[in-house]
């Protein structure tokens, strides 16, 4: 008679969430890769594992493209995220992209400054590194922090107006620089990017940044466990407080998704890197 395998950590959190009438019982999860790359073993537990407890949770998991970087994206990526997943075995339950939500996110970033939440910032990368601190000291105010709504207003829209080059101005939310966790340091929402996007080609010239459109697009699609590894854990307090923020302000439905970390694989004399696979196909050290 073969032992019953005991729940592993998610599976416990899954089971406690449908007892409890949390979601209704339903279970939504996602995989979302960035299309800058091919997949490689790494990237199977978090594949086994979105669609695998959806799976024996009578759920459903999205296939979701977090595109928000033009310069490094590429449709055949895309194409090659879809053929792996085909070849694994699995299939979505819909095909979703952020920059499906590209208009949403600009005009939840407009709400967040009429609220005073977020600002223009004209510092250079390097003067908003030394004012970010350390992880033991504080961070210090940039000087344009408390820009006027009506100023922070009017330079949004002009950097969406594409009048301002890239790198010169960026959109930050106002959180706490004393935070002890730098990632609520005032993080970068917005930046300016003059470069072809794979599907909104040159519509946009500001492109959100990740943690400002990960969380949120988990929202808009109502996923109810976001699975994520452990490297994100201390973006968590940020990814709460950016949709706690918007579904306050009425932008998000609640109940909200709720983000769980697991361990990364690493495997011994295995390259688990997106960009080092790349360089050994464009070198042409493998074929295909």
């Amino acid at each position: 008679m073969s032992e019953e395998r005991s729940l592993n950590f998610l599976e416990e959190i899954i089971e406690n969430d449908i007892d409890a009438g949390v979601n209704n019982g339903r279970v939504l999860t996602r995989f979302p890769p960035e299309p800058n790359g091919y997949l490689h073993i790494g990237h199977a537990t978090s594949i086994c594992l979105n669609f695998g407890l959806a799976k024996k949770y009578n759920g459903k998991c999205n296939l979701r493209f977090d595109d928000t970087n033009p310069v490094t994206e590429d449709t055949e990526y895309v194409e090659s995220i879809k053929a792996d997943l085909k070849w694994l075995g699995f299939n979505w339950i819909k095909e979703c992209y952020a920059s499906d939500y590209f208009d949403k996110l600009y005009a939840f970033a407009v709400t967040l400054i009429k609220q005073g939440l977020a600002y223009v910032d004209d510092s250079s990368s390097e003067e908003m590194a030394t004012l970010k601190g350390t992880p033991t000291e504080p961070g210090k105010d940039s000087p344009y922090r408390n820009r006027s709504i009506e100023e922070n207003l009017d330079l949004f829209a002009r950097m969406k107006a594409g009048e301002f080059a890239d790198g010169s101005l960026v959109l930050r939310l106002k959180i706490d620089m004393a935070s002890g966790n730098i990632n609520l340091r005032d993080p970068l929402a917005y930046r300016i990017r003059h470069a072809h996007h794979h599907r909104t080609g040159d519509a946009w010239c500001i492109y959100p940044l990740y943690d400002f459109t990960h969380g949120v697009s988990d929202s808009l699609e109502n996923i109810t466990h976001s699975i994520c590894t452990l490297e994100f854990e201390s973006h968590r307090p940020l990814y709460d407080w950016l949709n706690e923020r918007l579904a306050e302000l009425g932008c998000l439905n609640t109940p909200l998704p709720q983000q769980y970390e697991f361990s990364r694989l690493n495997l011994t004399y295995v390259v688990l890197s997106k960009r080092k696979l790349i360089q050994l196909v464009e070198e042409g050290h493998v074929q295909g």
